[in-house]
C-alpha cells in the first residue's frame, strides 16, 4: 500500500508542473505591454529612490526589441547620475531631452540634471585633467579592468562578456543614423540601427534599416575574432553626416553610425574591448 501511495503522487506532481508551465506560457506579455510594464516598475523604483531596482528594470527593458519611451533616456539618464556615471547619465538625458522636446514631461528636470552632470564631471578629476576635447558623451572613464568591474555594476551583470554586449547595445541603441538628421523623434526610429551579440568565438552583428516606405530590411552577419586586430579604427564624415566604424578585417565600413565623434570612438572602442574578450580563452 505505501509503495502505491508514492506511486500515486507522480502524476499529481507532474499536472502541478505541467500547470504552471501553462500558466507561465498564458500569462506571457506582448513586448509593447512588457515595456509598459517594466517602465512603470522603474518609475516607482525611481520615486522610492529604489536605484538597484529601477536599473534592473531599465537592463531589461534595453533587451526588448522596439521603439523605448522617450522616458525610458530620461529613467536611465537619473539612474546613471546617481550611480556616479555621468558620461552615461549625460548621453542618455541629451537623448531624452532631443527626443521628448520641450512637451516632455521631465523636460525642465532633465536639463536640470544635465546641469548638475557637467558640475560633477568638472569636479572628477579624471575628467578635468587633459581637457583637450570639450563634450565627451558617452565614454565611462575608468579603463582596463576597472572600467570592465564599472560596466558589470552599472549592467547589474557577473560576466565581462554580457557587460560589454549590453553598453555596446546601449550605446548603439542612440547613435542610429538617420537620412533627415533634423527629425529626432522617439516615434520616427533610426534609419539604420544595430544589435550586437556574442558568441565563443565571434560577433554577431544585426542590421536594421528602414526604406523609405518604413519597411525594414533586417540582415545579420558573423564576426570571426580569432586573428582580428582589437584596435578598432574609426572615422566622421561631415558631407554625408555619418560616422563609421570599420570592419578590422578589411578595412570596410561596418557600422553606419549618427555623425557624433564622441560616441562613435566610445563604441568602436568597446567593441574592441569585446574582440579582446572573446580572443582570452579565459575571457567571460
Amino acid at each position: 500500500m505505501a509503495v502505491a501511495k508514492r506511486k500515486s503522487r507522480h502524476p499529481l506532481r507532474g499536472l502541478v508542473l505541467i500547470t504552471a508551465l501553462m500558466a507561465g506560457q498564458a500569462f506571457a506579455l506582448a513586448p509593447e505591454h512588457e515595456m509598459r510594464r517594466l517602465m512603470l516598475a522603474t518609475e516607482e523604483a525611481v520615486e522610492s529612490e529604489n536605484w538597484g531596482d529601477a536599473g534592473e528594470y531599465l537592463n531589461r527593458l534595453q533587451q526588448l526589441e522596439g521603439n523605448k519611451p522617450a522616458d525610458y533616456f530620461y529613467f536611465r539618464g537619473l539612474v546613471m547620475y546617481q550611480a556616479k556615471h555621468l558620461n552615461e547619465a549625460q548621453s542618455a538625458l541629451e537623448t531624452y531631452v532631443n527626443n521628448a522636446g520641450t512637451d516632455g514631461d521631465n523636460y525642465q528636470q532633465a536639463l536640470k540634471l544635465i546641469t548638475e552632470v557637467e558640475k560633477a564631471r568638472s569636479q572628477t578629476p579624471a575628467n578635468g585633467a587633459g581637457g583637450g576635447e570639450a563634450g565627451k558623451i558617452a565614454v565611462i572613464e575608468p579603463a582596463g579592468g576597472q572600467r570592465i568591474n564599472s560596466l558589470r555594476e552599472l549592467y547589474l551583470v557577473d560576466s565581462d562578456r554580457e557587460a560589454l554586449v549590453m553598453h555596446l547595445n546601449s550605446l548603439l541603441e542612440v547613435a542610429g543614423w538617420r537620412e533627415d538628421q533634423t527629425i529626432v523623434k522617439v516615434d520616427q526610429p533610426a534609419d539604420v540601427q544595430y544589435r550586437i551579440g556574442a558568441s565563443a568565438d565571434a560577433v554577431s552583428i544585426q542590421e536594421i534599416r528602414r526604406n523609405a516606405d518604413d519597411q525594414v530590411v533586417r540582415k545579420a552577419q558573423s564576426l570571426p575574432v580569432f586573428g582580428v586586430n582589437p584596435q578598432i579604427q574609426w572615422g566622421c564624415e561631415s558631407t554625408v553626416g555619418a560616422c563609421w566604424v570599420y570592419d578590422p578585417r578589411d578595412g570596410s565600413r561596418l557600422l553606419q553610425l549618427s555623425q557624433n565623434r564622441d560616441q562613435t570612438r566610445e563604441i568602436a572602442r568597446t567593441l574592441g574591448q569585446l574582440i579582446r574578450n572573446l580572443q582570452t580563452p579565459t575571457g567571460s
